[in-house]
């Protein structure tokens, strides 16, 4: 049975309802919705057809809208939709593409009147702006509590037996459930920070294989064939490294320019994703462990004398190890340091480069 949610004639999604308040029976039922400007219509399906007159109705002014919903443990696909009279709708979908998709859609139309606020639901859908004081440390807390965490199961995979594992998709939706991302691709780059500080692991092969990647986005796979669980690394309390001193006069510059970005380490030479602050007056770049809680540099220096470069996407090259290459740039301090850094794309690497040019 071909059963579609239709909006100006064309066939958008499929849809399960699950009314809780204000019905008899609460059952599950498959119903053909109608997303009209305020409101959505459902239908009952008899023998493979729609029927002509609705089942029933949603009206969409002063609703609220929940996606992902992770009300229910087994059902991860719901959107829920709760009216201005306190009636709760439970709308499930086939797939977390279709969900979100319609999620928007529905958003957009309970926002009709103010065009303003839909263009910017848009913007956030696509949109990489990363919490600036954000804590992984926090974030794996959050993921541990035994009531509001992120539920861990016992799965299968090609033979293997793996305990305590949770799905790609999954973290994905519970980090954007409980407000740390807005948008599938932060959360993705989230889970991708989590997993390159060691809080999380992949497990088994399909996220395993994932990490050979050599763009640090692909890494951690949105996906529920794609097991990850928590890292040993991540349920002991690590011991304090000493701290490093900085003066106060060259933390006391204006912040010019704040992000997120890669940075090879000196000794082990792996790449690790920290929070980079430019200042001016005096010129200094400090980057920050994002899994600490203090707001303390764990490396910065003067950019007094430096230079700063573009690397060549095609290759990897000479100081630069591991398999990460594109949009890699270069700084040379005075005293001869070399800083390898990778930002997310290639206008981000130009922002930077032009951002502490003026500054050396």
């Amino acid at each position: 049975t071909t059963q579609g949610l239709w909006r100006g004639g064309f066939c958008l999604q499929n849809y399960v309802i699950l009314p809780l308040q204000g019905h008899i029976v609460r059952n599950w039922k498959v119903r053909w919705f109608v997303l009209l400007q305020d409101k959505l219509l459902y239908y009952k399906i008899e023998g493979g057809k729609k029927e002509p007159s609705p089942k029933g109705r949603i009206l969409l002014d002063g609703c609220t809208i929940t996606c992902p919903c992770l009300e229910y443990e087994n059902r991860p696909l719901l959107i829920k939709l709760k009216t201005k009279t306190n009636t709760d709708y439970f709308l499930e979908c086939c797939s977390r593409e279709e969900r979100d998709s319609w999620a928007l859609d529905i958003t957009g139309a309970i926002h009709a009147g103010h065009p303003v606020q839909v263009q910017e639901l848009h913007r956030m859908k696509n949109s990489f702006k990363l919490l600036e004081n954000i804590s992984l440390h926090h974030i794996v807390e959050r993921m541990c509590d035994s009531s509001t965490g992120i539920k861990l199961t016992r799965n299968l995979q090609q033979g293997n037996r793996y305990k305590e594992t949770f799905t790609g998709s999954a973290l994905v939706d519970w980090l954007i459930s409980n407000s740390f991302a807005v948008s599938r691709f932060e959360a993705i780059t989230l889970a991708s920070m989590l997993m390159e500080e060691n809080f999380i692991k992949p497990v088994g092969a399909r996220s395993t294989e994932a990490t050979r990647f050599s763009n640090f986005s692909e890494q951690f796979l949105d996906d529920s064939t794609a097991l990850y669980m928590f890292a040993e690394s991540s349920k002991k309390n690590i011991s304090s490294k000493e701290e490093l001193q900085f003066n106060t006069s060259e933390l006391s510059g204006t912040i010019v320019k704040q992000g997120f970005l890669v940075k090879q380490g000196h000794k082990r030479k792996n790449w690790k994703v920290r929070r980079f602050d430019l200042r001016a007056d005096p010129a200094f770049l400090h980057y920050y462990d994002p899994t600490k809680e203090e707001n303390r540099p764990v490396g910065g220096f003067s950019l007094r004398g430096c230079l700063v470069s573009a690397l060549e996407d095609n290759g990897v090259p000479a100081g630069v190890k591991g398999n990460v290459q594109g949009n890699l740039f270069k700084i040379i301090t005075k005293n001869d340091i070399h800083y390898y850094i990778q930002a997310s794309s290639k206008a981000e690497r130009a922002q930077w480069i032009e951002a502490i040019k003026p500054l050396t």
